[in-house]
Parts: C-alpha cells; sequence; structure tokens
C-alpha cells in the first residue's frame, strides 16, 4: 500500500522547471541572448483555455466522489459492517473513521478521499473501500472511474441469471433470422429456431461454437465462405482470450481444438487477433440455395459474460424470402438438420 494511503499526505509541490512557472526565465541554452519569447514557427502552443477546462473537470469528478462516498456510507448501518449499533448517531450509516478501520486504511487518508482531494489511490484499497460500503459491480465501476483509475471489467451480477429467460425471446423474435447467445468461451447456450434450421444448430453438434466451425461436417460442406472467414475467427477467439488472461476455460478450449483440427492450429500459431464484430456469411442451403448474411456480435452490458450473435440478410439479396420460406411449416417439412454458419 502506498504511503498515502495508509495516511500519509502526498505533496502538492511540482518539479517542474521555471519555464513552467509565470514569469520564469527559460533554461540555459533556449536561445541566443536578446531573443524574444515567441515559440518557433510550427511549434505546439499549449493552450491554457484546455487546462482550465481540464481543471474544471478535475474538480468536478472529485465533487461527485465526495457526493458518491457519503451517499454510499450513509447507506450501510454498524449491523450491516458487523461493528456494535452503538449509542444514538447523528447521521445514518458509518462513520468515516469505521470505513478506514473496514477498509484497512487510514483515517486521515479516506478522509481526504472522500473530501475529493489529489492523493495517491490504488486498486487495491479502493477494492477494499468497495467492499465495506457493499457497492456492487456498477458502483465499483464508478468509484474507479471518479477516483481517476481505469475501472476492473464488468462482471455478470446474480440478478442477471433472469435475463437469460428474456434473451431467449429477444432471439425468438429475431425470426426467422438466426441468432444464437455465447458465453465468453463461445460455448452455444441458447438459439432460436431459424439457428437450428439454417446454422445446423443441434443437441448432437458440438456445443463450442469455436470447435463446431472447424470440426463439424455440415458447416464445412454448406459454409462457402469457410476459407475466407477462418483466420478472422481465430483472430476473434485470440482477442476474447486476451480480456481474460488467466482464465483456464479459454486454455481448455483451444486445446480441444488444436487436437480436433489441424487448420485451427495452424491458424492459431500465426498470433493473429482481431475484435469481433461484423462478419459477411454464404452458405449454400440444400432446399433454397445461397443465403447471404451480415453477423453481427454484440456484448449484453447487463450480462457482460454473454455475447448475442444475430445474423441479417444481405441487402439485395433474396436470403430474407428463402428464411421465410424455410421457417413456415411448408419449409420445415422439408428440412432435417442442414447447414452450419
Amino acid at each position: 500500500m502506498a504511503a498515502a494511503e495508509r495516511g500519509g499526505r502526498t505533496s502538492g509541490r511540482g518539479t517542474g522547471s521555471a519555464a513552467g512557472r509565470p514569469g520564469g526565465r527559460t533554461a540555459a541554452g533556449a536561445g541566443p541572448a536578446g531573443a524574444t519569447g515567441a515559440a518557433p514557427a510550427g511549434a505546439a502552443v499549449p493552450s491554457i483555455a484546455g487546462a482550465v477546462v481540464s481543471d474544471q473537470a478535475k474538480a468536478r469528478r472529485r465533487g461527485e466522489l465526495r457526493e458518491f462516498l457519503m451517499s454510499r456510507r450513509a447507506r450501510v448501518s454498524p449491523a450491516e459492517a458487523g461493528l456494535p449499533a452503538g449509542g444514538r448517531r447523528r447521521t445514518p450509516g458509518l462513520r468515516r473513521e469505521e470505513v478506514a478501520v473496514l477498509a484497512g486504511v487510514g483515517a486521515s487518508w479516506y478522509q481526504w478521499l472522500e473530501q475529493g482531494r489529489d492523493i495517491s489511490v490504488s486498486p487495491q484499497v479502493l477494492d477494499s473501500v468497495a467492499r465495506v460500503l457493499r457497492l456492487d459491480n456498477t458502483e465499483r465501476r464508478h468509484l474507479y472511474v471518479l477516483a481517476g483509475l481505469n475501472p476492473p471489467a464488468m462482471e455478470a451480477a446474480a440478478a442477471g441469471e433472469d435475463m437469460c429467460e428474456g434473451l431467449q425471446r429477444l432471439i425468438d423474435t429475431w425470426m426467422p433470422y438466426p441468432a444464437h447467445i455465447m458465453d465468453p468461451y463461445w460455448n452455444n447456450i441458447r438459439y432460436n429456431d431459424a439457428s437450428a434450421l439454417v446454422l445446423g444448430m443441434r443437441p448432437e453438434a458440438d456445443n463450442n461454437c469455436l470447435v463446431m466451425f472447424f470440426t463439424d461436417p455440415i458447416y464445412r460442406a454448406r459454409s462457402t465462405s469457410w476459407e475466407r472467414n477462418a483466420p478472422q475467427v481465430v483472430a476473434q477467439y485470440r482477442a476474447a482470450c486476451s480480456e481474460r488472461p488467466h482464465d483456464d476455460g479459454f486454455e481448455e478450449v483451444v486445446a480441444r481444438a488444436r487436437r480436433e483440427s489441424d487448420e485451427f492450429a495452424a491458424l492459431w500459431e500465426r498470433q493473429d487477433i482481431a475484435p469481433s464484430g461484423v462478419m459477411n456469411k454464404e452458405l449454400d442451403n440444400p432446399l433454397v440455395g445461397p443465403l447471404l448474411f451480415e453477423s453481427t456480435s454484440l456484448r449484453v452490458p447487463a450480462r457482460p459474460d454473454l455475447t448475442l450473435t444475430l445474423h441479417t440478410p444481405r441487402e439485395g439479396t433474396d436470403t430474407a424470402e428463402k428464411l421465410q420460406w424455410l421457417t413456415s411449416p411448408e419449409g420445415r417439412r422439408g428440412t432435417m438438420y442442414p447447414v452450419a454458419g
């Protein structure tokens, strides 16, 4: 823990050169005697207005930090924090000194934090404060931002489990277009009827979309864009791995894909990485012929562990009309378990 977090106050004095102070002299050798203070042509000139705006934004953020911490502290009763109730309190919630003790930080340091002073802050100490104040993941991320740190990754809240049913209704309303939901490892957890009819998603297929892409025979036979998309799929999975570098779940998926597909192993060795987003897919359906899609992957803010993948018919094609027929009673009668894509 930094000295300032143990209660020591950081110095407000800077170590800048004299040239950075009003009236200060330029550094030796900056120019010949008698030279003016004008900047050379093409040199960047500091913006005083920009500095003022930056200072105002920082002051506003510190004010919001003060109000936020005070409001969260007032919500937590001594009993909830594991403290004896004691006598009557003038204000609800915990005292500053109690928060400091429970978080393992100096009382003065926490007071300065709540006052919005410019002090040294570490993620570990903010996490301790967040624990004492019983902040949820969204509040914890907000605390990081107000304290001037990069917020941690979003986590799925326990209440978010109920969202799976709502997401199922969402992909069902996407009919007759394919849509499915993946977990962080690209395990397929929900899909609509169009995904089963068009993309070949079925109980006996591999549950992992990455492994299925490389090993499912229906996928390989019907996806006419497979060779073009394979490098992009692997690069996107490496990007997903990089978001959780110490997660063994990704290593297990990669190891299985390497065992079952030499093509995946070769592409993985290229070390390519790319963000997920829109991918063009072309499928050759045995009943209706070519189907052309834009596949879009979307994150769900309330469930950051889930990715929603929506397939939209490409503009200027007859894919939408073909999908209407494939998902109709007549089309279903002629459909077994067709293509993956």
